[in-house]
């Protein structure tokens, strides 16, 4: 299956990007350690925001232009008499649409004759408490488990209200998380920076890099102005969304991307969206077995992209180090929810969560004058975050190919929740402009279905996925 990117109506004239999105993307291309020049080559269409107190829009078109000047950057370098100093012009002008880019912060498959899971459990939503507001995560399982045993109910609603409204915020919060489950109590800007956690999160780099062992590029690369990523392997070790972002964007530019779950793992309101592009099979790492195959595609690819708490593969016995050993020149590409230092660095989290503890949600119920808590229109730090993943990867093959060596990258939810607190407050631009039937035919195990076009042009480039979307475990756990 593949699907052919549709041009922009010629009536659109790309321009330089507002000073929202253009400052986001200054500093999102800064932290990939790219060229400031190259900046000069991103280009915007399309009209307004999606209604938020934050430049979510500005947000998505400056994630996705980044990951798309990292693209251009290595189409640029790969041109018949191009070097490391290889002048901007030579890399293909990159163009975000913005109302394109908003919708691929949410939902992109649009199912014919068949619907999505409910992407929330019923549980999972916010509750008062006797002094403030929390919110459990309780999609997982286990997390629901966790949850309702601190609490010592079982789950309706109603019943886990009136259990919460006993409770004080923060010591539920507590209970929770000690329990293996994911919670969250709504705090203040202010509040988090003054919070250990928030103050650890604020001092770290957007992404944080370090050189990894010296390796040779892989004779598979292949880059074509086409299909920039042709012939990367990319081992994919994420769920849920930040992570499959990263991997489907390197997906639609031609890498071979492998994603690998644990036998029991499902999430099946976000596979038709997050699988696109991708081979899915299954492994038990905790068995010998499992650890030896894992292991083993690890030391033929290219790229590795995890999302895994900080330390999980250190105790699987893959740390790091023992990462570069396995695949010398390995670019390792990782994220986690409340950062890599602080008390907080191994919580679980996810973006509904870091919303609530940054600020996000208390700011955002202020500026709406809301008696419901209001928090972004979509999964902004989620989707922001993978594309700024992305951009470090194909960075760091393009360091692979200039310096012989991998590279180590890293971020978080928290650091991208900050990213976007410290955008101005300009007047948004009015309502998104429609783009609903700019879309292309997916075939799908569910049904057929409709994709809305990618935001981004990348010169001759063509956003396709070879493989539309499909269950986790369908493929062999084997490169090709």
């Amino acid at each position: 299956m593949t699907t052919e990117p549709v041009p922009l109506q010629p009536a659109e004239v790309p321009r330089a990007p507002n000073a929202g999105a253009a400052a986001f993307a200054g500093q999102l291309w800064a932290a990939t350690g790219g060229a400031p020049e190259l900046l000069s080559r991103l280009a915007t269409t399309g009209d307004g925001d999606l209604p938020s107190a934050f430049r979510v829009t500005d947000l998505a078109v400056a994630s996705i232009g980044a990951a798309g000047l990292a693209a251009a950057e290595l189409i640029g370098m790969r041109r018949p008499g191009s070097d490391r100093d290889t002048a901007p012009d030579a890399a293909p002008a990159v163009t975000v649409d913005r109302a394109l880019a908003s919708t691929w912060f949410g939902s992109v498959v649009q199912p014919i004759g068949w619907t999505v899971p409910a992407v929330w459990d019923p549980l999972a939503r916010n509750y008062r408490t006797a002094d403030g507001w929390i919110r459990l995560h309780t999609n997982a399982e286990h997390h629901r488990a966790a949850a309702l045993t601190v609490l010592g109910v079982e789950g309706d609603f109603l019943t886990v209200h009136r259990a919460v409204s006993r409770w004080k915020a923060v010591e539920l919060e507590t209970a929770i998380v000690d329990a293996g489950g994911c919670a969250a109590v709504l705090r203040s800007h202010d509040e988090w920076l003054a919070h250990p956690q928030g103050a650890a999160v604020s001092r770290e780099p957007v992404l944080d890099w370090r050189d990894g062992t010296a390796g040779a590029v892989s004779a598979r690369l292949a880059p074509t102005a086409s299909a920039p990523l042709t012939g990367l392997r990319v081992l994919d070790l994420t769920r849920v969304i930040a992570g499959p972002v990263a991997t489907r964007f390197l997906a639609g530019l031609g890498a071979e991307v492998l994603r690998i779950d644990p036998p029991d793992w499902e999430e099946d309101a976000l596979v038709p969206n997050m699988t696109l592009g991708k081979r899915l099979a299954r492994l038990d790492a905790r068995t010998p077995d499992g650890f030896t195959r894992l292991t083993e595609l690890l030391s033929q690819a290219d790229v590795l992209v995890h999302g895994y708490r900080l330390g999980a593969l250190d105790r699987l016995g893959l740390d790091a180090d023992r990462r570069q050993q396995l695949r010398p020149g390995l670019v390792d590409v990782s994220l986690n929810a409340y950062g890599f230092t602080g008390p907080w660095s191994t919580r679980r989290g996810f973006d509904s969560l870091v919303q609530m503890s940054s600020g996000i949600v208390q700011y955002g119920t202020h500026w709406a004058r809301s008696e419901e808590l209001t928090p972004l229109p979509v999964q902004a730090l989620d989707h922001a975050t993978g594309y700024l993943l992305a951009a470090a990867a194909i960075r760091g093959v393009l360091r692979q190919q200039t310096e012989g060596r991998g590279s180590i990258v890293r971020t978080s939810l928290a650091r991208m929740a900050e990213t976007l607190q410290a955008g101005d407050d300009l007047p948004l631009d009015g309502t998104l402009s429609d783009r609903s039937a700019a879309t292309d035919a997916l075939t799908t195990p569910w049904g057929d279905a409709l994709m809305v076009r990618p935001p981004l042009t990348i010169g001759d480039a063509k956003f396709v996925f070879e493989h539309g979307p499909s269950d986790l475990g369908s493929d062999a756990a084997v490169w090709r």
